[in-house]
C-alpha cells in the first residue's frame, strides 16, 4: 500500500468516525429514538396485557418500568405517584395534619413510639407503649404501620379517636384526639451537656432549620455555653439553602458554602452566607456518621474546609446530588438530579461510583488512587470521592447479637414500658442510671422470652460444617467442630453478662423516653455516646483542638 492510499484510507476512516459522532449528536436524532423507544414501550405493553396468562395490573407494572429505568440513573431521581405526593411534602416541608404520634410495628403490634412534645397525642393521654387496635373505629391490628399512620392524619380541626391496649389496664381504652398542624422539628433538642458546652440535635433540613439552630445556639449562650457540639448524625439532608443558613450561624457573611454545577447552565450557582453570624469564634465540633447525607455533608464539609470546627464521628454517607422535583401529569412528580454540589475547596462529596456502597447506601471504601486531593484555609489535605471523612475517626462498636435480638422481638421496648408501669418517676434523664438490682430484675422478666439469636460464628461454623460434608472432610473434624459449637453455646449462656453495658444503654435510652419523651432519649446517652464524649474531650483540650484545624 502506497503512502498517499494509507493516507487516504486514514483520512476516510476518520471522515467516517466525524460523521457518525455529528449524526449521533444531531439533535432530530435524539427525538427520534425517543420517540422510538416510546412507541415501542408502548407496543410492548398492549401485547403483554393482552395475552399475559394473568391479569395485569397497568398502574404497579408502568411504576415498575418507571422505577426502574430511574434506578439506572442514580438512587435519588425517583418519580412520585399522586398517592405519595401528601409524604412527600411532608418531607420538605416537616408539616402535616395529625395528632403528633409516632407509630411502628413492634412483635407483629402497632405501638406508639414517640410522641411529640406539646401536641394533641401528649395532652390528650396517649401513651408511649400504647398498642393502637383501632382507629375511627376501624381495626388496625393488620394493617401496616404506614396504613396506620395515613389513618391518624388528616385535615386539621378533625377529630379522630384511637382505641388502645395499656399496660396495667385489663380493658381497651378509647381516647379522643383533635388533628392539627404539626410541625416536625429540625431541633428536637438543645441543651448544656457540661457547665460550658451546649449541644445542638439537628434531624431535618426543612424550611426554618437555619432559624432553628440559629436560636438554640443564641440560648445555649445564654446559659452559660462557650463552645458548642453540632450533631448531625444519622441526618438524611433536605433543603440546600438551610444548609447555607446554619453555616452561617458559625461562618461570616459573604462566604461560600456551596456551588452547584450541572448540564444547564441555569443549575449552575454560588450559595453565598446572608447574614451576619452569631459567633463566628465559639469552638465548634460537629458530629457525623454514615447517615449523614446531602445538606448535612454540605454543613460539615463547609465547616472543615474553612477550618471552622472539628468534624468527630464516622464518613458521612456521599450524597453530593441536587434534586429538583418537576409536575408531571395526573398531579404526580418527578425529583430529578440536575447537579452536583461542591464544598468552598472545590470537592464533590458524591460518591465516584455506586458500586462503592455498604449495606445502609453508605460509602464503602473508596481506593485513594481514584480520589483527588484539596486544601482547607489552613492548608490541611481533604480528599473527594464519597463522603466527609472525620478529622477525628471513632470506630462504633458493633451491636452484640443478644441486643439485636432483645431490640428487633420488642423486649427492651416493652421492659420500659413495664418499668414506667411500676415507677411514677425517675431522676433527670442525664443522671438517670438502671441499677444492678434493676438489671437483674430485667433478667429475671427475661426467663420466660424467646430471644434466641444465632450469632456470625455459629452461620460460619454451620456452613463450615455444611461443607465439610460435602467435601468429605467431616468424619476428620467432626469432633472438633462439636467441641467447637459447645464452647460457643457455653458463651451464649453469659451474654446478657458480657454484654451488660450495652443492654443498660438500650434500656436507659428506652426508659427515659417514657418520662421525658425525646429530651429524655438524647440526654441519657451523654455519658456513653463515644462521639459526644470525644467531642467534649477535644473542646476542652484548646492546645490540640488548635492543632487539629492547623491554627498552631
Amino acid at each position: 500500500m502506497t503512502l498517499r492510499n494509507r493516507k487516504l484510507k486514514i483520512w476516510s476512516a476518520g471522515t467516517l468516525i466525524i460523521l457518525v459522532a455529528l449524526s449521533f449528536s444531531n439533535p432530530s436524532d435524539r427525538y427520534f429514538e425517543i420517540a422510538k423507544n416510546l412507541d415501542i414501550f408502548a407496543t410492548l405493553f398492549k401485547e403483554v396485557n393482552a395475552l399475559y396468562v394473568d391479569e395485569v395490573n397497568p398502574n404497579k407494572v408502568i411504576k415498575t418500568g418507571i422505577d426502574a429505568m430511574l434506578a439506572s440513573l442514580d438512587p435519588y431521581t425517583n418519580y412520585i405517584p399522586e398517592d405519595d405526593i401528601e409524604d412527600f411534602r411532608t418531607q420538605s416541608t416537616g408539616q402535616y395534619g395529625g395528632i403528633g404520634a409516632i407509630t411502628s410495628r413492634l412483635n407483629g403490634k402497632i405501638k406508639v413510639v414517640m410522641l411529640m412534645e406539646g401536641y394533641s397525642a401528649e395532652k390528650n393521654g396517649l401513651r408511649i407503649g400504647d398498642e393502637v387496635i383501632k382507629i375511627n373505629d376501624i381495626d388496625v391490628r393488620e394493617l401496616s404501620r404506614e396504613e396506620t399512620s395515613d389513618l391518624m392524619k388528616g385535615q386539621a380541626n378533625t377529630p379522630v379517636s384511637l382505641t388502645v391496649l395499656r399496660y396495667g389496664s385489663t380493658a381497651p381504652i378509647t381516647l379522643d384526639f383533635k388533628r392539627e398542624k404539626v410541625k416536625i422539628s429540625n431541633v428536637p433538642y438543645y441543651g448544656m451537656v457540661s457547665t460550658d458546652i451546649g449541644y445542638v440535635k439537628l434531624t431535618e433540613f426543612t424550611m426554618q432549620a437555619g432559624k432553628e439552630v440559629r436560636n438554640a445556639v443564641d440560648e445555649l449562650k445564654d446559659k452559660g455555653a462557650k463552645k458548642i457540639i453540632l450533631d448531625v448524625r444519622g441526618n438524611p439532608g433536605g433543603l440546600l439553602i438551610e444548609a447555607v443558613n446554619i453555616t452561617n450561624v458559625f461562618l461570616p457573611k459573604g462566604q461560600e458554602v456551596v456551588s452547584t454545577k450541572g448540564k444547564l447552565t441555569e443549575n449552575n450557582a454560588s450559595y453565598k452566607t446572608l447574614n451576619n453570624p452569631v459567633d463566628e469564634e465559639i469552638p465548634l465540633v460537629v458530629l457525623i456518621n454514615s447517615g449523614s447525607a446531602s445538606a448535612s455533608e454540605i454543613v460539615a464539609g463547609t465547616i472543615q474546609d474553612y477550618d471552622r470546627g472539628v468534624i468527630i464521628g464516622q464518613k458521612s454517607f456521599g450524597k453530593g446530588l441536587v434534586q429538583i422535583t418537576r409536575p408531571l401529569s395526573y398531579n404526580s412528580q418527578l425529583k430529578v438530579t440536575t447537579a452536583k454540589y461542591y464544598t468552598p475547596s472545590g470537592r464533590c462529596i458524591q460518591a465516584l461510583d455506586y458500586s462503592f456502597r455498604n449495606e445502609d447506601g453508605s460509602v464503602g471504601a473508596v481506593p485513594d488512587s481514584i480520589k483527588m486531593e484539596f486544601k482547607t484555609t489552613n492548608g490541611r489535605t481533604v480528599m473527594d470521592g464519597g463522603g466527609i471523612d472525620p478529622d477525628i475517626t471513632i470506630e462504633k462498636e458493633s451491636l452484640s447479637p443478644i441486643a439485636q435480638s432483645l431490640f428487633i422481638k420488642g423486649y427492651i421496648f416493652d421492659y420500659a414500658t413495664k418499668y414506667h408501669f411500676d415507677h411514677q418517676s425517675i431522676t433527670e434523664a442525664k443522671n438517670f442510671k438502671l441499677s444492678e438490682q434493676e438489671y437483674q430484675a430485667f433478667t429475671d422478666w427475661l426467663s420466660d422470652k424467646d430471644y434466641s439469636y444465632t450469632t456470625q460464628v455459629e452461620k460460619k461454623l454451620e456452613e463450615l460444617t455444611k461443607n465439610a460434608k460435602k467435601e468429605k472432610y467431616y468424619e476428620d473434624i467432626k469432633e472438633r467442630l462439636s467441641d467447637v459449637k459447645t464452647t460457643l453455646e457455653n458463651s451464649k449462656k453469659n451474654d446478657l453478662t458480657d454484654f451488660k453495658s450495652q443492654i443498660v444503654t438500650m434500656l436507659e435510652d428506652e426508659i427515659t423516653s417514657r418520662y421525658y419523651l425525646e429530651k429524655g432519649s438524647v440526654e441519657s446517652t451523654f455519658d456513653s455516646d463515644e462521639d459526644i464524649l470525644a467531642a467534649i474531650k477535644v473542646l476542652n483540650q484548646p492546645e490540640r483542638y488548635k492543632q487539629i484545624l492547623g491554627k498552631q
